[in-house]
């Protein structure tokens, strides 16, 4: 806006000598008295403009404050109170006594040296990817057929999918408790109705696969809506145009979704995917309601690994020293994630 004003009063000022020189005697009351030149308002117009954005900088950094203060304040903190927690030795008779026994990294050399650990780590890697791939795959169909279904049974089926999400986790792992329960469950009775006799009064919850199929069932159940709306929201932002086009060009669904809805939408499936990895990864609630990480302990993950080592067997630094190996092995997969989207961006920048 400085420079503006400038330019035009440069425009604007009076010219009355040869060729654009002004008249010596405007321009020598004019020096006699201090009148600054259309040159020194323009070189002193500059810092003002520093002057008058530095504010302007400094607002962004203002308005995130409170949120970094409350980060560190609730996140922070507790972190660097487990960490502290993670070298001691810290049990029950420690707790009562309040003694502080510093035992080093002897926790995480223990731990990583335990068998137990590296079950665990890969079962919740293999748990992890299992779930995540199913609700994609699921999530996504979901979404598309949103996208084709008319007015009324879209908003039925949107209503039923909200519901769904809305439930508290507690409250909907209870309603799954009772349909897979082995005496009284609705599962059992209707696989006996149709004909699978044996099923009767199976234990869902006695072995270790049919335990994870209920908690899997129970996972996707619940993050299906996420996926399924937003995806559903976004297939909207992409013009009817290139559907149009692809479909006189002879197209199928599968190379309509190839060619049209997928690239079009890739940064929603990419972020998508690095959110179900967290909330599938840290999955507590479901698995530990459902039978506390059994039977015989066969279907931990590390968050109930964590707590069992912790706050069951009182083995408080020990609890600590595994949430905080947990913490480093989904950053490791989020990284590894991650790489591989920058790298596959980059492959298509460059093909591009």
């Amino acid at each position: 806006m400085a420079v503006q004003l400038d330019d035009a009063a440069d425009k604007a000022a009076p010219r009355t000598g040869k060729g654009d020189a002004p008249s010596a005697r405007r321009g020598g009351r004019g020096a006699g008295r201090g009148t600054p030149s259309v040159g020194a308002r323009r070189t002193a117009s500059a810092p003002a403009r520093r002057a008058a954005s530095a504010p302007a900088r400094r607002t962004p950094y203002l308005l995130l404050l409170p949120a970094l203060l409350a980060t560190a304040v609730f996140l922070g903190w507790p972190m660097v109170r487990n960490l502290l927690l993670s070298f001691q030795n810290l049990n029950m008779k420690e707790l009562i006594q309040h003694l502080t026994d510093w035992r080093g990294t002897g926790n995480y050399q223990e731990i990583l040296g335990s068998e137990q650990f590296w079950r665990v780590t890969s079962r919740t890697v293999v748990f992890t990817a299992v779930n995540v791939v199913l609700i994609m795959v699921l999530g996504v169909l979901i979404g598309l057929l949103l996208a084709r279904l008319g007015t009324t049974v879209r908003l039925v089926l949107s209503a039923a999918l909200v519901l769904a999400w809305a439930m508290p986790v507690i409250a909907a792992t209870t309603v799954f408790q009772w349909l897979f329960d082995s005496r009284y469950g609705v599962v059992n009775w209707v696989l006996d109705r149709l004909g699978w006799h044996s099923m009767a009064h199976y234990d869902w919850v006695g072995s270790q696969l049919s335990t994870f199929f209920v908690i899997t069932v129970l996972i996707v159940w619940q993050s299906l809506p996420f996926v399924a709306l937003n995806l559903y929201a976004a297939t909207t932002t992409i013009p009817k145009e290139l559907y149009e086009a692809a479909r006189m060009d002879g197209a199928g669904t599968w190379q309509v979704f190839t060619s049209v809805t997928f690239p079009f939408l890739k940064p929603f499936f990419l972020a998508t995917t690095f959110l179900e990895i967290i909330w599938v990864f840290k999955a507590f609630p479901q698995i530990f309601a459902i039978n506390q990480g059994g039977p015989d302990r066969l279907t931990e993950t590390l968050p109930i690994y964590a707590f069992t080592e912790g706050v069951g067997n009182l083995h408080f630094g020990m609890g600590a020293a595994i949430s905080l190996l947990t913490i480093v092995v989904l950053l490791a997969m989020t990284a590894y994630y991650l790489r591989l989207t920058f790298k596959q961006e980059q492959q298509e920048e460059n093909g591009l």
